[in-house]
């Protein structure tokens, strides 16, 4: 991104962001207006011999500071905010179900799943019949900074805290993933929550970790995360961004 000063040309400024791939530029009536569509395909390559373009439902919102690129697909009234990255060029493809929301500086990518028109199985994940490089679910938080790393699977109804890593890893429904872990090829079952802070390396572990009952205070917590990024999901998405 092109840096200038506050008091720098109008023109000057234009002829800095043209320079970008992707920015479209326009002066009209001493009004610049700059965009940056960072929706698009991914390149063929031996690991992704196809282009494909995003599938995004129309009542999804992805600001315009995020990147959606190649393989993937997002669901109804998804809150994809600024600076955060879903990338299926590598690892495809990557499904974001209904409702959830990709927070601010969210990566989501995978490792290859294809090499030469032939499928890495190591690298993909299978739910409902079907295999993905990443499976986010229905209803599920991504907290500001947390990367997904496929091969990786995120049910239903689970909150994923700040900072957290999730790779090679299947969290069930229902769970939450406290701020700053490490789940690294294990399984956590559904209904249950991991400490803050937690590095799961090991299957023992991962079976050890702590039930959600009445008394857990972050219980309900994706629910109220949920509720609030759908609505600015609507509200966004009827905003003409310039």
């Amino acid at each position: 991104m092109p840096k200038f000063e506050p008091d720098a040309e109008i023109g000057q400024i234009s002829a800095d962001f043209e320079k970008c791939r992707f920015a479209k530029v326009s002066i009209s009536q001493g009004r610049l207006s700059i965009r940056l569509p960072m929706i698009h395909k991914n390149i063929k390559t031996d690991f992704c011999p196809k282009e494909y373009m995003p599938e995004i439902d129309p009542t999804a919102f992805v600001h315009p500071f995020a990147t959606v690129i190649g393989h993937t697909y997002i669901g109804k009234r998804v809150m994809v905010s600024p600076f955060a990255s879903v990338r299926g060029d590598e690892g495809h493809p990557i499904f974001i179900g209904d409702e959830s929301n990709i927070q601010d500086g969210v990566v989501i990518h995978g490792l290859g799943t294809e090499h030469n028109g032939h499928p890495v199985e190591s690298n993909l994940v299978k739910v409902n019949g079907n295999k993905y490089s990443v499976y986010v679910g229905r209803r599920v938080s991504l907290a500001h900074q947390v990367q997904i790393h496929g091969p990786a699977v995120v049910n239903k109804d689970t909150f994923v805290g700040m900072k957290t890593l999730v790779f090679k890893t299947k969290v069930g429904r229902g769970c939450v993933i406290e701020p700053g872990c490490i789940l690294m090829g294990v399984t956590v079952d559904a209904g249950r929550y991991v400490p803050a802070g937690t590095v799961l390396k090991e299957q023992k572990d991962a079976d050890n970790m702590p039930h959600i009952t009445d008394d857990y205070p972050f219980k309900d917590l994706n629910k109220g995360v949920v509720r609030f990024n759908t609505s600015l999901a609507d509200g966004y998405g009827k905003i003409e961004f310039e």
